[in-house]
């Protein structure tokens, strides 16, 4: 289906309810990546109940050990389409036997895009319909592509807003797994550091509480082309493919696992809790520069 509106025309599939084009008829320019598969084949899945790894690819919950997927089942299952204006729509996807073999919780996601001139509201709903607490993690995931398709990352920068350091920490690869032992800096310069590939070796850069809540790719002369407005996020992950035309731009509630952890579900850091009955609401925006 189609959102549009004077600035941009978004395109939605009700498979994971992802954003599959996000075009700015402004600048003439497409700004999300076309999920070519000799890079990634995605666009922008949504990250759900868990973001990343699990620790050997199990939860904990109640005791019970459930096998997981890496940034769970969301983003491999068809909403539907609840509601449809010309520049808002919403997609409800509900637990099922088949989820609660690996997650034994009922549940409402909805998700909500929203045109509101040159920005694209994206915003998570779950509502806990069973009879326990429930736990998770969600995220964004979406790709933005370079300009030019025989752009190079060396070509762009990322664009902090009033910060001038961050921290980050790594995936351990062998345990697949957050490794929180070793933080590395990233140095900004009037909030800017350039992208290059170096920063990719080792898979994502994950930057934990709350440093990230504004983030713009720009071009290297400083023009932006587009920023992501993401407050009261905890966590946060920038990652791209050896060689790809494009960058994600990843608000996440929570995160993979940390080496080692081993505990129940609702003892993970930053993991959202909702009681039964309860509604858990979070949203970030797109912003075309």
């Amino acid at each position: 289906m189609k959102l549009e509106n004077d600035r941009l025309c978004v395109e939605i599939t009700e498979q994971g309810a992802e954003v599959t084009r996000i075009y700015d008829k402004k600048k003439d320019t497409e700004l999300l990546w076309n999920g070519d598969p000799a890079y990634w084949k995605r666009h922008s899945p949504i990250l759900f109940p868990n973001v990343g790894k699990t620790y050997h690819n199990t939860v904990c919950i109640n005791g019970i050990q459930y096998p997981t997927s890496q940034h769970g089942f969301a983003r491999d299952n068809r909403f539907k389409c609840v509601r449809e204006t010309a520049d808002t729509a919403s997609f409800l996807f509900s637990s099922t036997e088949e989820t609660k073999e690996v997650y034994p919780f009922d549940f409402d996601l909805t998700v909500t895009y929203r045109l509101e001139g040159n920005s694209l509201l994206v915003k998570w709903e779950v509502q806990n319909t069973g009879e326990e607490e429930m736990c998770f993690t969600i995220g964004g995931h979406p790709a933005f592509c370079f300009a030019d398709a025989a752009d190079e990352k060396k070509d762009y920068i990322l664009k902090f807003p009033g910060k001038s350091c961050l921290d980050y920490i790594l995936i351990n690869p062998a345990e697949l797994a957050a490794d929180t032992e070793k933080v590395y800096k990233l140095e900004l310069e009037d909030g800017r550091c350039p992208l290059t590939e170096e920063m990719f070796k080792n898979d994502a850069l994950i930057f934990d509480r709350g440093q990230i809540s504004e983030v713009w790719l720009c071009h290297k002369d400083g023009t932006p082309r587009v920023g992501m407005k993401c407050q009261g996020f905890p966590n946060f992950g920038i990652w791209s493919v050896k060689d790809a035309p494009f960058v994600c731009l990843e608000p996440w509630m929570g995160r993979c696992d940390d080496i080692g952890f081993d505990r129940e579900l609702s003892e993970k850091p930053n993991v959202n809790k909702v009681p039964a009955g309860g509604i858990f609401e979070q949203s970030y925006v797109i912003v075309a520069g």
